[in-house]
């Protein structure tokens, strides 16, 4: 509860120095004055909120960012895992996905227009295009980072390839697998927003365009304010499901001040301070 009671002492106190900054009409260098008040986007906030556009926008914007991401997460997981484990694969497609990868994926929005024959499959495309590359290089490392231990106990046991697939590849790379999936739902807002500015056709980035076209300052503050939030919802649920599917991990919770970190499920024991001997030395960590 104090974590949770900081954490919207934080946000108080930026709305309020927000507020009290716009409502003096503070210019030193930075010019608040030009901003508009917290009371102003509530307002403002308040009026999209009854209005059926806000809901229009906020449903294609979230049906976009959800068709790239959950193809570049099929995609870009089979492709690193792909490249991970067979050198062939890394020969044919490696040079041509490292060429591309360096291209912004905002910077494809004339190939898009180009290529797809509507604007919705093109925004799509950019959205799959940023979360593609993050999954993809993240997969491909955490793959390469396993230890080949367990590969070899598996063909011990008779187990081939779909079952160390199964048993060993994946849920050894599930913790790097997600650290690239957290990477790039980030990564996909930035484009879709970006992509829907250009050449959007409802959305919450070509509202938030148009209202800074017609000086409608709250109204963008209000498409700021939806995307933050946006963002931040798709954020915590890709680490929630990450944590859900890792629950096996040892984490402990550190305690500041010097105390003893406490343990927390899934954590092995730590050991008392001394050389590590058979008599300080767990069982499970002495096999």
């Amino acid at each position: 509860m104090t974590r949770y009671a900081l954490r919207g002492l934080s946000l108080a106190v930026g709305l309020g120095l927000w507020q009290l900054l716009t409502s003096l009409n503070v210019d030193v260098w930075l010019r608040f004055s030009q901003f508009p008040t917290v009371t102003d986007v509530a307002h403002a906030f308040a009026d999209r909120l009854s209005g059926p556009d806000y809901w229009t926008d906020l449903t294609d914007s979230l049906t976009r960012i959800l068709t790239g991401f959950l193809l570049a997460t099929v995609l870009g997981v089979a492709t690193g895992v792909l490249v991970a484990r067979s050198r062939l694969a890394e020969d044919l497609l490696g040079p041509l996905l490292e060429v591309v990868r360096p291209i912004p994926a905002i910077a494809l929005v004339p190939v898009a227009i180009l290529l797809f024959p509507s604007n919705e499959q093109g925004i799509v495309f950019i959205t799959f295009t940023a979360a593609y590359f993050p999954v993809l290089v993240s997969t491909r490392h955490a793959v390469r980072a396993l230890t080949p231990v367990w590969e070899e106990a598996v063909r011990t046991m008779g187990g081939g390839r779909w079952r160390i697939l199964g048993s060993v590849v994946l849920p050894g790379a599930l913790p790097g697998i997600f650290g690239g999936l957290s990477v790039g739902i980030g990564v996909s807002w930035i484009c879709v927003i970006s992509a829907e500015m250009i050449s959007g056709q409802y959305g919450v980035g070509y509202r938030t365009w148009q209202d800074y076209t017609v000086v409608d300052y709250p109204g963008v503050f209000v498409g700021m304010v939806t995307i933050g939030v946006l963002g931040w919802l798709t954020s915590t649920a890709v680490e929630l499901l990450g944590r859900r599917l890792t629950h096996w991990l040892p984490r402990t919770s550190y305690i500041p001040g010097g105390r003893a970190p406490r343990r927390v499920r899934g954590a092995t024991a730590l050991t008392p301070a001394g050389p590590r001997t058979k008599e300080n030395v767990p069982h499970d960590q002495l096999v």
